[in-house]
């Protein structure tokens, strides 16, 4: 249950860290788009969909039941998919986007 918790957290934490960077992107008036950096974001494109996904995986193992497992599973499938997307599209619309992250695990995948 501790492991799972702590896991839980960490995710928990990394998810809000990630989505603060992804709201101050822009300063007020700015328009455009632009490559997140710090945090999570210096390994995967989507840090705030592995945050999460590490929350669900840290509460399937406090869990330990097979309901919360395949919630995990069905997360990391459908947030593994938009990160894919949107690293996909990062790299199209950024010349300069940092060639070494990942989509979503990070060193992984």
């Amino acid at each position: 249950f501790s492991s799972g918790f702590i896991g839980w957290l960490i995710g928990m934490a990394i998810n809000i860290h990630s989505d603060y960077i992804l709201r101050n992107l822009r300063k007020p008036g700015e328009t455009g788009y632009k490559i997140p950096r710090g945090g999570m974001f210096e390994y995967v494109s989507g840090a705030n969909f592995f945050g999460e996904i590490l929350e669900w995986f840290g509460f399937a193992l406090a869990c330990c039941t097979i309901e919360s497992l395949a919630f995990a599973l069905c997360t990391l499938f459908i947030l593994g998919s938009r990160a894919k997307q949107h690293h996909q599209w990062y790299l199209e619309k950024f010349e300069d986007y940092p060639k070494c992250r990942k989509i979503v695990i990070p060193f992984v995948y």
